[in-house]
């Protein structure tokens, strides 16, 4: 809808409207006919306007929250602000010109320079020797609270090591250089380094909410670890980049225009396309994807899809093109997605340590009526 449709709907000023998109919480695009306006997100602006006035139950609020949108947890880890993500200030498109894994861990666990040992390698497939070794992990380290954060930060390095150890096999240098070695392309080296930086923390998202839930209960930094992971593997998480090769497939076999015509004429939303952070691109995924050479089925698709759905290309679109670009292993996406967010699981695993407080929601029963005693 029109800036003056969604106005009329919220009942409030236009720099209220605005807000509400910088934060997030109502998407838009330009406009196709007129690209001095911009088109807001009907669903979006009819759910803000639902919420009425005035005080509202604390179970709503949280409802809502819970859901998408509002900061349910404070924390000074991350945080997206007009359009860019910052590591604690810190605008990690700067970060990714120069940074490493390693650099973004001292930042955001704020301690000593972060050195890996030689990882463990593990038996298997990488995601599931990652698994098994933060499982064995998970099942013999100490407890997380009573005890110094000082500590803690070195359990959170080793316990980093253990999963990189696991995807990368035991190698030794630099993240990005063992990834990169592992896979048999060093001409990918610096375009891992960027990646890892990029992908290393994001807010309260659904992997990070899951690893501060399991130390909040005082539970091992591994156990955070394994938690985060877990729900990384989700189609609607770290799994996204998955989603689009059905589609370049398409791309490459019938051509742009048709594959996603064909795709949206099935009532399929393009995956990979658009983020509700980012409602004029994800930064992320411009910066990526600005150190690739983009094969060209994806920068077709990128093109068509932008010109007729009025989205861009998000960070799991990036990934999957640079996968496509120096022929990486399939889950590749995944694998840089859970070394790289690890580091945040554990920054947040710190920070809820620290605040000892334990989260606990509480349910809002919807079901059968209750038995009267």
């Amino acid at each position: 809808m029109t800036s003056s449709e969604a106005l009329a709907v919220l009942g409030t000023q236009p720099q209220t409207l605005y807000a509400n998109v910088s934060r997030g919480r109502i998407r838009s695009k330009k406009d196709p006919a007129d690209s001095r306006r911009s088109l807001y997100s009907g669903e979006d602006v009819r759910r803000l306007a639902g919420r009425g006035t005035g005080r509202r139950k604390a179970e709503t609020v949280a409802s809502e929250a819970i859901r998408w949108g509002d900061p349910i947890l404070p924390s000074a880890i991350s945080t997206v602000a007009d359009g860019r993500l910052y590591y604690r200030g810190r605008d990690v498109v700067q970060l990714a010109g120069r940074a490493t894994l390693e650099d973004v861990a001292a930042l955001l666990w704020q301690g000593r320079a972060v050195k890996l040992a030689n990882g463990e390698p593990g038996s298997g497939e990488p995601l599931e020797a990652a698994f098994l070794l933060l499982a064995g992990r998970a099942a013999h380290d100490m407890p997380s609270l009573g005890r110094s954060t000082a500590v803690l930060k070195r359990e959170a390095e080793s316990v980093l090591g253990t999963l990189v150890g696991a995807i990368t096999g035991g190698r030794t240098g630099a993240i990005h250089e063992r990834a990169a070695t592992a896979w048999g392309k060093p001409e990918a080296t610096d375009a891992i380094r960027k990646a890892l930086v990029l992908l290393a923390d994001h807010e309260l998202n659904a992997s990070a909410f899951a690893a501060r839930v399991t130390a909040s209960t005082g539970a091992a930094l591994s156990a955070a670890a394994l938690s985060g992971l877990c729900t990384l593997t989700g189609p609607l998480h770290g799994g996204a980049a998955a989603g689009v090769s059905a589609l370049v497939g398409a791309v490459e076999r019938d051509g742009a225009e048709r594959a996603v015509r064909d795709w949206l004429a099935q009532a399929r939303p393009l995956p990979t396309f658009g983020h509700r952070l980012y409602p004029q691109g994800d930064i992320r995924a411009q910066v990526l994807l600005e150190a690739l050479p983009v094969p060209p089925a994806f920068s077709a698709l990128s093109a068509v899809a932008e010109r007729v759905v009025g989205e861009r290309p998000n960070v799991d679109f990036a990934l999957a093109a640079m996968t496509a670009a120096y022929g990486l292993p399939g889950d590749a996406p995944l694998q840089l997605f859970a070394m790289a967010r690890c580091v945040g699981w554990l920054a947040h695993a710190l920070e809820q340590v620290e605040g000892g407080e334990l989260i606990r929601p509480r349910a809002h029963y919807v079901g059968e009526a209750m038995e009267q005693r």
